[in-house]
């Protein structure tokens, strides 16, 4: 049987990247998976139909993360599509690079709003949904959560959080046989990374010579560790912050 086999996903931002390729394996492993977005509905469609020729089910619901109403409805709609949910990724991020004294109210705002009351929200209301058995919590941190770099100081210090609320939740939900953990990723080749970054040749051969495997990751690569903490392969991991980062 696969890890997954009856078991309902929902992962956040999961149009693009990191979170499609979540879908995509928890698909592969036999999960029927709610594929949240809030702007890419063409990205969410192409993972909708990259599951189904996986021959596994899935939804995509557009829901701003940000807004309670639309966390709420997103819960809702994976009740009505497929039941409660057994796993819930909390992969939806908003990241801007940038010196922190430039930084405006507005950005700061939307950077918290979705990193940090985004993901309380969503655990929330996974809390609230998980079927009587548990359910397992994935919050997606980063490398740099606890080693900022400049220009993104806040966007480390809402993964700071993350990190915290994850090593909470898992002292007050453990009764419930609810697991919670973290994925730290480091470099990884998104369309995130490159537009943040503006990659060059020198920033790119800095980068990976600060890592020791030698290149960057994969959204793949950040799936497989994610698969591993959604499956009972890992019943008894919870509380843990898992870096991957090549070694950095």
């Amino acid at each position: 049987m696969k890890a997954l086999q009856n078991k309902i996903a929902l992962v956040t931002g999961a149009s693009k990247g990191i979170g499609a390729a979540i879908a995509i394996a928890f698909a592969a492993a036999g999960a029927r998976v709610v594929v949240n977005y809030r702007q890419d509905e063409v990205g969410a469609a192409d993972v909708v139909s990259d599951i189904v020729t996986l021959g596994s089910e899935a939804v995509a619901v557009q829901a701003d993360i940000s807004l309670l109403r639309d966390v709420e409805r997103l819960f809702a709609t994976t009740a009505e599509c497929f039941g409660a949910p057994d796993i819930v990724v909390n992969n939806a991020g908003s990241f801007h690079h940038g010196e922190f004294a430039a930084l405006t109210l507005e950005e700061m705002q939307q950077q918290i709003n979705v990193n940090l009351l985004g993901t309380l929200m969503v655990c929330q209301q996974a809390i609230r949904h998980f079927p009587s058995h548990g359910g397992s919590i994935i919050n997606l941190s980063a490398l740099n959560s606890k080693n900022s770099t400049p220009g993104s100081v806040l966007w480390a210090a809402t993964k700071g959080a993350v990190d915290t609320l994850t090593q909470g939740l898992v002292r007050e939900l453990g009764a419930k046989n609810i697991r919670v953990n973290a994925l730290a990723p480091g470099m990884i080749l998104t369309e995130g990374l490159l537009a943040a970054k503006r990659m060059s040749p020198q920033l790119k051969a800095q980068l990976l010579a600060a890592t020791p495997l030698g290149r960057f990751g994969l959204p793949e690569d950040v799936a497989q560790v994610a698969l591993f903490l959604a499956s009972e392969e890992s019943a008894w991991v919870s509380g843990e912050r898992v870096m991957i980062s090549g070694g950095a």
